[in-house]
Order: structure tokens, then C-alpha cells, then sequence
């Protein structure tokens, strides 16, 4: 068996590959890593220090 029959199989998966799009549920990902959008721009350590004055 030569290239010819390796070359075609991985052509075969590359084509699957590219037209493999999975479903996916982003609201339960996104419960299930604690994530909220609350804390996305708070500053942790808004309050631990003080204003600079300049």
C-alpha cells in the first residue's frame, strides 16, 4: 500500500473535521464555571488602596 490510500483517509477526516460544528449550551458552561458578568468590571482592589493625588 502506497501514500495514495493514507493520503485519502486523512483527507476524509480533514474534510469531517472541517464540517464538524458541535451544539453548545453556553448559559449551562457558563454555570457550570461560576462565571457572572457582575464581576466582570469591579475592581478587586478598589478598596485596599488608596486614591493617588497628583
Amino acid at each position: 500500500m502506497g501514500r495514495g490510500r493514507q493520503k485519502a483517509k486523512h483527507t476524509k477526516i480533514a474534510r469531517e473535521l472541517k464540517s464538524y460544528s458541535p451544539s453548545v449550551n453556553y448559559t449551562a458552561l457558563e454555570r457550570e464555571l461560576g462565571h457572572t458578568n457582575d464581576d466582570l468590571y469591579v475592581d478587586k482592589w478598589a478598596d485596599e488602596y488608596e486614591d493617588e493625588k497628583a
